[in-house]
């Protein structure tokens, strides 16, 4: 049996990277009918480093990757999972399916030979993808904006509260 997940992501910053910038991360389950389950948000910390809009998009995959974990412990089965990824950031799409895989091969190191950026959160979010592949199959899809208004909303509201 395949058990299909479809899961919308949406990061965002308000004062990006500079001192006292808010972000947060939302994840939300897509229904087989079209609507939407409940959303999840998380807060990026304030602290060091701070808030970036590259930060919230990555946390949003990590929270999206940690609820479909969530969810696979919960059935009563062990299906064969179909899971989707969608966000409208080109950067985390591009960094969960081409440039993780180099920069792991070159130890770290992008291609104008400094630091990669963000690796914290990329070697969390690559150890949560290899779980959820061991399971099934991973993917990771870019949408437009507008196709992603549900998780945007919820974003910008877990930032209005903060």
């Amino acid at each position: 049996m395949v058990y299909i997940m479809e899961i919308h992501t949406d990061g965002g910053c308000r004062g990006n990277g500079r001192p006292g910038a808010i972000g947060a991360a939302a994840a939300a389950f897509k229904k087989r009918n079209g609507t939407y389950g409940k959303a999840w948000t998380r807060s990026l910390p304030r602290d060091d480093p701070p808030p970036t809009n590259q930060r919230a998009e990555l946390t949003a995959i990590i929270l999206a990757l940690e609820l479909a974990l969530e969810k696979l412990e919960k059935l009563n089965m062990n299906p064969y999972l179909d899971v989707k990824i969608y966000s409208d950031s080109r950067y985390a799409i591009d960094c969960m399916t081409i440039w993780i895989y180099k920069w792991t091969r070159n130890g770290w190191i992008n291609a104008a030979g400094n630091e990669v950026v963000n690796r914290d959160l990329l070697e969390e979010a690559s150890d949560l993808d290899d779980k959820l592949k061991e399971v099934g199959d991973m993917d990771y899809v870019w949408i437009s904006r507008e196709k992603n208004q549900y998780a945007d909303r919820c974003c910008n509201y877990a930032m209005d509260i903060q």
